[in-house]
């Protein structure tokens, strides 16, 4: 199997933004997942939730730069081609994958804005202020949103890696060779 040309590819900058957002979005799952082994209230614990709140920052600003690079770079076409129900699937799941990019920071950062008056910079006593009143009830339903939604993309992202795989393995188009 020969390397794909550049024109049946993604953009270096778009599978650059691809792979290094997937990893935060892992780090985010992992940071947030491994502070119940944490004791409450120890700086341990503090930093773990600090850095998953700085990772799904950073995932949200990067969010940008990889819609902006999408538009200007036009995606490679999938072969062969999807049709029907295939490729309503494959454009919803990616409207579902980047509306998570943009929706679950905010939901984060307005909990913790709205919870605590200002978002902590991990390893420092600084905080950035929150530029509205605290609100504990709508943090605490942000918050409950958050977390739902973080449920849900559990899904979504399984599903996503399953069609990769499915593309490859029973397809055999080029679909995973274009971010590779």
């Amino acid at each position: 199997m020969s390397k794909p040309s550049a024109t049946e590819r993604y953009s270096y900058k778009a599978r650059w933004f691809h792979w290094v957002m997937a990893i935060l979005i892992v780090l985010a799952y992992a940071l947030i997942l491994s502070r119940t082994q944490l004791a409450r209230g120890s700086d341990a614990r503090t930093f773990v939730v600090q850095t998953h709140f700085w990772v799904g920052i950073v995932v949200l600003v990067m969010a940008f730069f990889r819609i902006a690079e999408r538009h200007r770079h036009t995606p490679p076409g999938i072969t062969p081609p999807l049709e029907g129900a295939l490729r309503l699937a494959a454009t919803l799941s990616h409207y579902a994958l980047y509306a998570f990019l943009f929706a679950q920071p905010l939901l984060g950062l307005f909990t913790v804005l709205l919870e605590r008056g200002a978002l902590p910079i991990p390893l420092t006593s600084l905080s950035i202020p929150a530029p509205f009143d605290l609100s504990k009830d709508t943090a605490e339903t942000l918050e409950h949103y958050h977390v739902l939604l973080g449920t849900i993309f559990y899904y979504v992202i399984g599903l996503h890696v399953i069609a990769a795989i499915w593309h490859h393995v029973v397809r055999k188009d080029n679909t995973v060779r274009r971010m590779v």
